[in-house]
């Protein structure tokens, strides 16, 4: 995020930048989040826009993923927890993509305008990390053009939490009627953030799936930063035990299936 953001001071528009089947709570997660859209709409006065518009498709997109992983953080069904978080990542970032094709962004005015205080991650954050324990904690490689980078660990629930306080501070403009400025933020900060952030969370989420689908067995996790006191090898039949049992059922898998020979 930029620093204007971050400590809640106006940011300047700088040159350069760019400008221009799920559960039934996720399910009417994402119903109240286009509800909560088209109220704060209409609060703010701007009732031109039709649901074909830009700014209103990528700012519902944005809303219901919020809210679904609010509710998916909850933990009323922590079975499809991966699964789902696969899926309203993946959704997220066909709007992030848009976002990233699309023309330079110029908001109206050269200062970003106040949103306040950030609000606290924290609690969403820890609801997420206790969620997908000990399967939180992947490997990443920051920027992929960069020559022989060095993987870093990172962990899934500090990047959703990242990325939710990114959209967060667009989404406080756009209810506030500051379309371009919404548009403008929520571009900038996918091209140089949420749009990395989620993208990195996504190949984990989705190495996670494929690794139970696939019937592949997990790596040897041990060195990574999981807090866990597991002895060595224990942690990876550990992980691979809670993937079998909170995975494999809502992805139509039998935790006792036999393995299908290999040709």
């Amino acid at each position: 995020m930029s620093d204007g953001a971050a400590t809640g001071m106006t940011a300047v528009h700088q040159p350069g930048e760019a400008k221009t089947a799920a559960p039934d709570q996720v399910r009417a997660a994402a119903g109240a989040a286009g509800t909560a859209g088209a109220d704060a709409r209409q609060r703010s006065g701007l009732r031109g826009p039709g649901p074909d518009d830009f700014a209103v498709q990528v700012s519902d997109q944005i809303e219901s993923f919020m809210v679904a992983v609010q509710e998916i953080a909850k933990g009323d069904d922590p079975d499809s927890a991966v699964p789902y978080l696969l899926l309203q990542v993946s959704q997220l970032l066909l709007a992030g993509g848009r976002l990233g094709a699309h023309e330079d962004i110029v908001p109206e005015e050269r200062y970003e305008p106040d949103t306040g205080p950030e609000p606290d991650m924290d609690e969403l954050r820890e609801r997420l990390a206790a969620l997908l324990a000990p399967v939180d904690v992947y490997t990443e490689v920051f920027d992929p053009y960069v020559p022989r980078s060095t993987p870093v660990a990172c962990r899934i629930s500090d990047d959703l939490a990242d990325v939710v306080t990114d959209l967060r501070h667009g989404m406080a403009h756009y209810r506030e009627g500051r379309i371009s400025e919404a548009l403008w933020w929520w571009q900038f900060s996918y091209l140089s953030n949420w749009g990395p952030t989620a993208s990195a969370a996504l190949r984990a989420l989705q190495s996670l799936v494929a690794h139970v689908r696939l019937d592949t067995p997990m790596a040897d996790l041990e060195g990574l930063d999981t807090d866990s006191a597991a002895e060595d090898g224990d942690l990876e039949l550990e992980a691979g035990q809670v993937m079998e049992a909170e995975i494999a059922a809502p992805l139509g898998l039998k935790a006792d299936r036999a393995r299908r020979a290999r040709p």
